[in-house]
């Protein structure tokens, strides 16, 4: 299970930390890490480390210093490093001292036949999109095609919500310390690595499920089982006009392991042909003993439909709406916030708006 933490309680683990270690130690303990992780990149994309060429954009405070000190650890691993100082009066100085000192340079743009690039623009407290100095070099590093290592975030990525209202850094791999945020399942982060630093953190409420949890607490059909306690799916989707909805919808129920999908609508014989082990009916009231019902891909949204929405809405049941559904629901939400049974509702942006009478935010 992936636990995530808000920037405060990062903050507020890193305290104690910061106060007890030697001044600059909790930087060189992330920065080890985040050089470790680059090393392993680098091997992956290019079968190496040393002989390597990196290149480390530097803003200011804590989120350069790591990147400059992880340019520093590469260097004594024989890696050629250079490196972008975008606010070079408030660069961290006792990182870009140790990164000079081994033998990295100060450049203007990044190198066009660097193998990985480091964005150490902003950490977890920044804010809004990249500034025009930052943006300009991180779009030569698209065009380039260059992969980027992004340092605890992807710079001009809100590191609360994931929302990106400008330009931002496109990253292959994010490297974050102590604990993942809330962007890292939220933003565009490319694949997310977490290194231990050591901090104490509380218990969280917001939390992740990886592939092993879900294999944990998927349920195993027993000898006692039969298709009523493995859950029988009803499916009200699909027409005349789109049979491809009905199959498509159909098969992802049969694909989840339901004990028994039943099909109720006038796409019955191209979903029986596709998948002969549904049970089909002519209408929703006909089906049978149902469990749960997904209702709305491909279903038109006449008053015929309208019957069949009203129909999963009205009973006990989970429900999912998605598609036609959601265009029709939007007449009525009432149907929808009146209930007590589990409601999921998969909206794209336009459908978003048409519900709730704006256009989703930016995060």
């Amino acid at each position: 299970m992936r636990h995530y933490y808000t920037v405060e309680q990062i903050r507020d683990a890193e305290a104690p930390l910061l106060a007890s270690l030697p001044d600059g130690a909790l930087m060189r303990r992330a920065a080890f890490g985040l050089a470790t992780a680059i090393a392993g990149e680098l091997t992956r994309r290019t079968g190496g480390v040393a002989g390597r060429r990196i290149c480390a954009v530097v803003g200011s405070g804590d989120n350069g210093g790591d990147a400059l000190w992880a340019a520093t650890f590469l260097r004594r691993r024989g890696a050629a490093a250079t490196a972008i100082l975008l606010n070079p009066e408030r660069t961290h100085a006792k990182g870009l001292a140790a990164f000079t000192k081994s033998g990295g340079r100060i450049v203007e743009t990044v190198p066009t036949a660097s193998d990985l690039v480091i964005d150490g623009v902003v950490g977890i407290s920044g804010r809004g999109a990249l500034r025009p100095n930052a943006a300009e070099v991180f779009a030569a590093v698209d065009d380039a095609g260059i992969p980027v290592v992004a340092v605890d975030i992807p710079s001009g990525v809100d590191a609360h919500t994931g929302a990106v209202d400008g330009p931002a850094v496109h990253a292959a791999l994010t490297v974050t310390f102590g604990g993942l945020k809330p962007v890292h399942a939220l933003g565009e982060c490319g694949r997310v690595k977490l290194v231990d630093i050591g901090l104490d953190l509380p218990a969280t409420d917001l939390l992740g499920m990886e592939a092993a949890d879900v294999t944990a607490r998927w349920p195993v059909p027993h000898r006692t089982d039969d298709k009523y306690t493995q859950g029988v799916t009803g499916i009200l989707a699909g027409s005349a006009t789109y049979p491809g909805a009905a199959i498509l919808c159909t098969g992802a129920a049969v694909a989840a392991t339901s004990g028994m999908v039943r099909y109720a609508g006038s796409a019955a014989a191209d979903v029986v042909a596709h998948w002969p082990e549904v049970v089909a009916a002519p209408s929703a009231a006909t089906a049978g003993r149902v469990q749960a019902w997904v209702v709305g891909p491909g279903l038109g949204t006449d008053s015929a439909a309208a019957a069949q929405l009203w129909f999963a809405l009205e009973t006990e049941l989970p429900v999912i709406v998605d598609a036609d559904g959601l265009t029709i629901l939007a007449a009525p939400p009432e149907l929808v916030s009146s209930r007590t049974a589990p409601t999921v509702l998969t909206p794209h942006a336009g459908e978003f708006a048409r519900l709730a009478g704006r256009p989703p935010g930016a995060d």
